[in-house]
């Protein structure tokens, strides 16, 4: 495999899995999805029916002990921490739905990976409005920067990470996917993992606003929209 993609289900990892594939083809692409003890770990669902459409050439599922994040107070993990309605808080610093360090240690789950597989580079789903006012750390272009160079490094140089909507808003992934015939109809967004998305988290009012901006229709199911 010439490389992997961190396919969580969501919007991002899958318009990544569609540039990976425009690059090296679907039967050159291993997906790998990470189960963490999220509540949204219904995205796993997503993630394999989005490689499925594709055609990816291989799907492996990770599973990390419930223990390393349960009891850090993130609401994605934590059930007696609820998961907060409304648009991301304008104020500096860590959201309640940061999980700690979690993408360092996804992309570091991936690298192993991918060494395994002989894959030479790694597409992660970073973008701009996660690294806005430093609501979640590990998506700022400092942190991304960081984990390029550990990544190549700690590889022997043979593994490279790529973060192809870095410099995206929401808005900006929705018209490339577009663009790129990605199948929006698959991803899943929200945080509560409920059967249908709630339409109030932050990750849910991103995504209808980007896809309102793109004049599109979101073609998920949600059980609740507000205006």
């Amino acid at each position: 495999m010439q490389a992997v993609v961190l396919l969580s289900g969501g919007l991002d990892s899958t318009v990544c899995a569609v540039l990976a594939v425009k690059t090296f083809g679907a039967e050159q692409i291993a997906a790998l999805n990470i189960l963490y003890g999220q509540k949204h770990a219904n995205e796993s669902e997503a993630a394999r029916a989005v490689a499925k459409r594709l055609g990816l050439g291989s799907f492996d599922e990770v599973t990390l002990p419930e223990s390393l994040f349960k009891g850090a107070g993130s609401s994605l993990i934590d059930a007696d921490v609820k998961v907060p309605h409304g648009p991301y808080p304008t104020d500096d610093g860590p959201v309640s739905t940061y999980v700690p360090f979690r993408n360092g240690i996804l992309i570091s789950v991936a690298a192993a990976f991918a060494l395994k597989m002989g894959s030479e580079i790694i597409y992660f789903g970073a973008h701009q409005e996660d690294a806005m006012n430093w609501a979640y750390p590990d998506c700022t272009p400092e942190f991304l920067g960081a984990m390029k160079n550990a990544v190549w490094v700690g590889t022997y140089h043979k593994v490279r990470l790529a973060t192809p909507l870095e410099w995206l808003d929401k808005a900006g992934i929705v018209g490339l996917g577009k663009q790129l015939n990605a199948p929006f109809d698959l991803t899943r967004s929200c945080y509560q993992g409920w059967d249908k998305a709630c339409g109030h988290c932050a990750t849910c009012i991103s995504r209808l606003e980007a896809f309102k901006a793109n004049n599109l229709v979101d073609p998920i199911v949600y059980q609740t929209v507000t205006d």
